[in-house]
This record gives structure tokens, C-alpha cells and sequence, in this order.
């Protein structure tokens, strides 16, 4: 993957933590963009595309949390990762659920954001498979190559991450697939053990694809085990 063209969108009220991250980043080829508040930040994004977007969690005025979920309205396509000084279950999942594809937590080495920055960039740059086209299930249809899903032929708005769930779900149709196989083949290989992932994102599906979230027909869950994914059609 030829990092030389992607543009990173910096953002952390911190000058110090801006320069370094620019310095770091730059020296690994990313085109760098840079935001001192999630108010700067959302009004970048309304006016430029950007590939990913560095995102500090707790900043002054616009929250962390918040930024992401206008910016990910914003830019369905962009990654996102979040910069946290906070490690508890619930925040993450927060942060996952207003939109972020990964989050990293200060401190982290250079190697380690790198690594989360390359994961989130090859779920944006996927290609799909040959062969594939659209995949249907009751009232679905996953449009692979243009990367659309429509809902009773209403087109519903996906980031990368809920795309990649749903297209391997839904070419796994009624099979119970185990979580840390899921994490792997969506999140990347070096994945596996955070299900708080899996948790957010299966609700973030579960509100756009399911007639109602809290009694699922399409994406169900497997206790102790993982999900399955099958058509509300099939008996």
C-alpha cells in the first residue's frame, strides 16, 4: 500500500503532540493535515477529503466523541482512530459506537500506531474479491464492487468497518462464526481478543439493517460463541 498518498487529518489542542505526530507520520510518507479542536476539525472535513483522521478523545469545547460522530456523518469512507488516555470498556466502546474504526491509548509506540493506521487504511483500500457482486438477504443487497448496501431499496450510509462486518457475514449466510475469526478477518489478522469491537459494531449494524435492533432477524448472536448472519426469509 503506497502510504505517499494518503492524508492523515491531525487533530489534538496540544501543539507539542501535533508537531510530533506530524514529524512522525511524515517521516513515514502520510500527507498531514492538522486541526487544533474538534470545531477546526469537523469544518476541515466539510470541505476536504481526508483518508484518515488521528482523533484526540479529550479536548476542550467539541468532545473527542463528539467530533467523530459529525465527522464520520461527514465522511462515511474515512478511517478513524481515536487518541485516549482512558482504557475502561466503556469508553472504548463510546468511542466505537460514535464512529471510530480503532482507538489507540496514550502512551503508544510509534510501531503500534502505525500498525492500527495500516489496518484501518487496508478496510478502507480493499478491493473486492473476483467474482463478487451483489449479495442479497430479505430485504439487503450489498452492492460489493460500489460498496453500497440498500435496505428495501433505500441506500443506507456505512463506514468501512460496518461494510467489511456485513459483506463477510453475509457471505458466511447461516454459519456461526467465531469471534475472534470475525475480528481477524474484519479487523485484521492481528486482532482477536477485543470483543468490545465486535459488541459496538454489531449495534451499529443492528440499527441501520434490522426492523427493530432489540429483536434482530438478519444479525444474531451465537451465546459464548460469536454471530450469524441469515436471511429472515429462510425458515
Amino acid at each position: 500500500m503506497n502510504s505517499k498518498r494518503i492524508r492523515i487529518l491531525v487533530v489534538d489542542d496540544e501543539p507539542a503532540m501535533r508537531r510530533a505526530l506530524r514529524a512522525t507520520l511524515s517521516a513515514s510518507g502520510f500527507i498531514i493535515e492538522e486541526a487544533r479542536n474538534g470545531e477546526e476539525a469537523v469544518e476541515l472535513v466539510a470541505k476536504r477529503s481526508v483518508d484518515l483522521v488521528l482523533l484526540d478523545s479529550n479536548m476542550p469545547g467539541m468532545g473527542g466523541v463528539e467530533a467523530c460522530r459529525r465527522i464520520r456523518a461527514l465522511a462515511p469512507g474515512a478511517g478513524i482512530v481515536m487518541i485516549t488516555i482512558r482504557d475502561t470498556e466503556d469508553d472504548k466502546i463510546e468511542a466505537l459506537e460514535a464512529g471510530a474504526d480503532d482507538y489507540v491509548t496514550k502512551p503508544f509506540l510509534v510501531r503500534e500506531l502505525i500498525a492500527r493506521l495500516q489496518a484501518v487504511l487496508r478496510r478502507i483500500r480493499v478491493e473486492s474479491a473476483e467474482g463478487e457482486s451483489v449479495l442479497r438477504a430479505g430485504n439487503l443487497e450489498l452492492d460489493v464492487p460500489h460498496r453500497r448496501l440498500r435496505r428495501s431499496g433505500e441506500e443506507v450510509r456505512l463506514s468501512p468497518t460496518e461494510f467489511e462486518l456485513l459483506r463477510y457475514l453475509m457471505q458466511h449466510q447461516d454459519v456461526a462464526i467465531e469471534h475472534a475469526r470475525l475480528l481477524q478477518a474484519v479487523w485484521g489478522p492481528e486482532y482477536g481478543q477485543e470483543l468490545e469491537y465486535l459488541r459496538a459494531y454489531v449495534r451499529l449494524l443492528r440499527k441501520k439493517i434490522e426492523e427493530d435492533p432489540t429483536q434482530p432477524q438478519y444479525l444474531l448472536t451465537e451465546p459464548w460463541l460469536g454471530y450469524r448472519f441469515r436471511s429472515p426469509s429462510d425458515s
